[in-house]
């Protein structure tokens, strides 16, 4: 989706014989079904592959050498081939060719490890960090770093994207600060994982959360003012004992004021106090508004728009519902030089599959 939302021509190879797809990030890309059981599915997916930049495959280790679309047959072919390979633990180590789920990937990264409060289980913050940030996301960099060196040297090669290696490369930060005492306290207990009462969400009076994150003296100054305190009365803001009993009376002050009128007091200052806002309200506040960072497709639906904002190049997302299964069989065959008779023929053997849309009058 992210290729697709800055100008790629993404193609989405799908099953026959599938109704329904469980891709819902599926913007700006075109269907094509074809029946990979059948040698000839293969065949063709295989001119698809090697008339292409990239192939993106998600498979476990083998399972395109198995088809014969390896990277060694397809680059053969391709030289400049960009043949990435998405998946939960790479191409080699012994868990290669292991099941796993983005709770996996991110235990066995570390990270897991670090989330989660005080004297509790580890959490996973839903299946954002290993499956999006540390698979897709680092995924579709080493794609762009691929073309960009192929740029240089004609030449292409083969990514091997693990999430597991993605999340810990994520955490980079988390590892590279263990020297300076920011994490030397147990999972919950240090500044930034909610151990610290200045940097934490409260519940407001009516029912609503705010985010907290005055670390600054000069921003935490200004969050004591606005909520009405004394510095005097209060322990000390750096004094790691005292944070309980600090945490304590930040929760009972918030939860005085309802989130709006927080936010009230809080707008325009420093004090890094912003509200908690549900998918439902985030299209709604002002700053989101004046910048446009949400929009909304053809059909109604509501999603944050490409990031980042290049000035020149900006992305521009399809609006579009997303496609049919098999809706471009035909005009992306005959993209790739398939002749209409062949087309027919690969669709009476059930090779292919053409679910054109059809205008409904």
């Amino acid at each position: 989706m992210i290729l697709a939302d800055f100008g790629a021509k993404v193609i989405r190879i799908d099953r026959t014989k599938v109704a329904m797809t469980v891709d819902t990030q599926a913007r700006g890309k075109r269907s094509v079904t074809l029946n990979l059981k059948s040698p000839e599915g293969v065949e063709v997916l295989k001119t698809l592959c090697i008339k292409s930049d990239v192939v993106l495959e998600p498979f476990r280790k083998g399972v395109m050498e198995k088809l014969g679309l390896g990277p060694e047959e397809l680059l053969r072919e391709n030289p400049g081939l960009i043949y990435a390979r998405l998946t939960g633990y790479g191409q080699t180590g012994c868990y290669a060719k292991a099941a796993g789920h983005d709770i996996n990937y991110l235990a066995m990264s570390g990270m897991l490890s670090m989330l989660g409060r005080s004297s509790e289980k580890p959490y996973a913050p839903l299946n954002l960090l290993a499956d999006f940030a540390g698979g897709g996301l680092t995924c579709a960099l080493g794609v762009v770093l691929a073309l960009l060196e192929r740029s240089r040297s004609g030449r292409g090669q083969v990514i091997d994207a693990s999430m597991v290696e993605g999340s810990a490369y994520l955490g980079s930060f988390v590892w590279k600060s263990q020297s300076t005492g920011l994490w030397n306290r147990p999972r919950g207990q240090n500044l930034l994982d909610s151990g610290a009462p200045f940097y934490d969400t409260y519940c407001t009076a009516d029912g609503k959360y705010v985010a907290v994150g005055a670390i600054e003296p000069q921003f935490y100054d200004q969050l004591i003012q606005g909520l009405g305190l004394k510095a005097a009365d209060l322990p000390n803001q750096m004094s790691v004992s005292d944070w309980p009993e600090l945490k304590r009376t930040f929760t009972q002050v918030f939860a005085t004021k309802t989130q709006a009128e927080w936010s009230r007091i809080f707008d325009g200052t420093d004090a890094c106090v912003t509200p908690v806002l549900s998918l439902d309200e985030v299209g709604l506040h002002p700053h989101n508004q004046e910048r446009g960072s949400f929009l909304r497709n053809t059909q109604g639906e509501v999603s944050p728009r490409p990031a980042p904002v290049l000035s020149r190049s900006p992305a521009q997302p399809s609006l579009s519902r997303d496609p049919f299964i098999g809706e471009h069989t035909r005009p992306v065959l005959e993209e790739y030089g398939f002749q209409p008779a062949e087309i027919e023929r690969l669709v009476s053997a059930g090779v292919v599959e053409c679910n054109e849309a059809k205008a409904r009058l």
